[in-house]
């Protein structure tokens, strides 16, 4: 056998990146391993998802034990493929339910483990143990069963009883329901603008939804900016009551000085007032004063003798 640094350096080079690209792929699909992801997938058909999504959080009792890992068309149903965590019981009549989260409409699978045994790995809750977000099919089949149990004699009766009852009550009482009707025409006037509300009212909350992840982040470092505000609160305080502190011992310091600065501030403007009053001389003795000095030290500047002559005489 080849010694190792004998080999071809391009194909070991070749290997090593395509065991690090595999490796990369492990760790980003790590959670579908057969033993680091541990855990066991399900799924569930239902009539209607509303809002959920791939990744939201499967619960069980209100705790979090997995997520949904797919959703796809199955015919005229959705099948919702989801993973719970490993050691999660969940009988064979098992039941699910799709519930909303957040105020913002975020959603999540709820489960409820129910029947004795397990429920099979890969195993599929069926339509029938499954509650959507809103059924409008059994919303309508509520309403024809209320409608249907109606007794259209006695509503017939009450209208009339209503109508008579109205035609003897005072002009205030007409008045209202006169503006009660008003109110009824101007809202049906303006139904198509309402529509057209309550359609951009609909893209708003898909939107706020959509974003659901980063307002929770604002508002957790919002908390985080008030966290600190609030640290640094104490050393704000203890910073004011530190200059308050020196500004009073500045003013016990100025008191008890003052008997002393008065008398010096005093002299101090009498030296002052002297030297402005004797300006001019002491501007013409430092134009004199120079060559004076310079002659001075010209006569002493020969060690300890003067130099200097005398003329005597003049010239003839």
């Amino acid at each position: 056998m080849k010694p190792f640094r004998e080999r071809n350096p391009v194909i070991i080079g070749f290997i090593g990146f395509a065991v690090i690209a595999m490796l990369l792929v492990a760790a980003f699909r790590a959670d579908r391993l057969p033993i680091i992801g541990a855990g066991d997938t399900y799924h569930a058909e239902f009539a209607e998802i509303g809002g959920l999504k791939s990744g939201n959080e499967v619960r069980v009792a209100g705790v979090p034990v997995g997520k949904v890992r797919d959703i796809e068309l199955d015919g005229n149903k959705v099948k919702v493929t989801f993973k719970v965590d490993k050691g999660t019981r969940l009988g064979r009549e098992t039941a699910a339910e799709i519930r909303i989260r957040t105020l913002l409409g975020a959603q999540f699978l709820a489960l409820q483990p129910s029947g004795s045994g397990r429920l099979e790995k890969g195993g599929t809750i069926p339509e029938s143990r499954t509650t959507p977000p809103y059924d409008v099919v059994q919303a309508f089949s509520d309403l024809s069963t209320t409608t249907e149990a109606l007794d259209v004699d006695q509503i017939s009766q009450a209208l009339e009883t209503l109508s008579d009852v109205a035609a003897q009550t005072p002009e205030e009482f007409r008045g209202a329901i006169r503006g009660v009707s008003d109110l009824s025409r101007n809202l049906a006037a303006r139904d198509e603008q309402i529509n057209t509300l309550l359609k951009n009212l609909k893209k708003v909350t898909g939107v706020i939804n959509a974003r659901d992840d980063q307002l929770v982040a604002l508002v957790k470092d919002s908390s985080v900016l008030f966290d600190a505000i609030s640290a640094r609160r104490e050393a704000i305080h203890r910073l004011l009551v530190s200059t308050q502190e020196i500004s009073a011992q500045l003013t016990g310091l100025v008191k008890d000085t003052e008997a002393d600065l008065q008398p010096a501030l005093r002299q101090l403007r009498t030296v002052t007032t002297m030297l402005a009053r004797n300006e001019q001389s002491l501007d013409r003795a430092l134009t004199v004063m120079p060559g004076f000095l310079r002659v001075f030290a010209n006569a002493l500047g020969n060690g300890p003798w003067f130099d200097t002559y005398v003329k005597i005489g003049g010239a003839g």
